[in-house]
């Protein structure tokens, strides 16, 4: 197939797939006649990532695409299960956590506002040794973790866009941490390892033999971890 020809036929199959009648329950569900996309078919890759947003935080891919578009100058796609994650953890609206992000405070900032432990941000890993860009938080968690007081401990927003998307790419499909860690240590963005890991799924691999699937929380939404 014509290289060009690539991202706009995976555009077409991933609308095609979320389209269709009964695959998202809940809000999730995209409707043909309401979306608007606001996004380039031919991009593939980030439709993929925002879907699956859709689907992890149970919100509909109408206000994940929406929200995309109205700060895209202001905020990269990396942010949005940031975004989300605080919202949901936090029982408030996105745009609440948006609003605090625009007027300046960090991420860790805005956790602190709403009282929220670090402990959120962070998958469960079996990794002995791990290194950038993850070592340093990891080492404050298995410090800390399951303590009310984590000290002086303050994660910088690299730190904690890492830390989510981990969480999220790896929880969403179902697959080990320890894998989206090594592919994020080599460099790659997040929308990329989002989509190496569906296309595989989607072509019936389902990632790495042997690998340690890892299971979504299911502790509740809006719930302090």
């Amino acid at each position: 197939m014509n290289r060009h020809l690539k991202p706009i036929v995976w555009g077409w199959l991933l609308i095609t797939f979320f389209l269709t009648p009964g695959f998202w329950p809940g809000p999730a569900r995209l409707s043909a006649q309401n979306v608007n996309l606001g996004v380039s078919l031919a991009d593939g890759k980030l439709l993929g990532f925002y879907f699956s947003i859709s689907k992890y935080f149970n919100v509909p891919s109408e206000t994940v695409i929406d929200l995309r578009n109205r700060y895209r100058q202001r905020l990269a796609d990396e942010d949005l299960p940031v975004i989300f994650l605080i919202a949901r953890q936090a029982r408030v609206e996105p745009a609440v956590v948006i609003n605090l992000r625009l007027g300046g405070l960090s991420w860790w900032d805005i956790s602190i506002h709403f009282g929220l432990s670090p402990e959120i941000f962070f998958a469960p890993v079996r990794m002995t040794r791990i290194g950038p860009p993850y070592g340093q938080a990891y080492g404050y968690y298995r410090k800390y973790h399951g303590q009310k007081n984590w000290g002086k401990v303050v994660l910088s927003d690299d730190d904690i866009v890492n830390l989510v998307n981990l969480k999220f790419i790896s929880e969403v499909h179902e697959i080990g941490p320890e894998r989206v860690m090594k592919m994020r240590a080599s460099g790659q963005r997040f929308v990329d390892i989002h989509d190496t890991i569906q296309m595989e799924k989607a072509k019936g691999r389902g990632g790495q033999p042997g690998e340690q699937k890892s299971k979504p929380d299911k502790r509740g939404k809006g719930k302090n971890k």
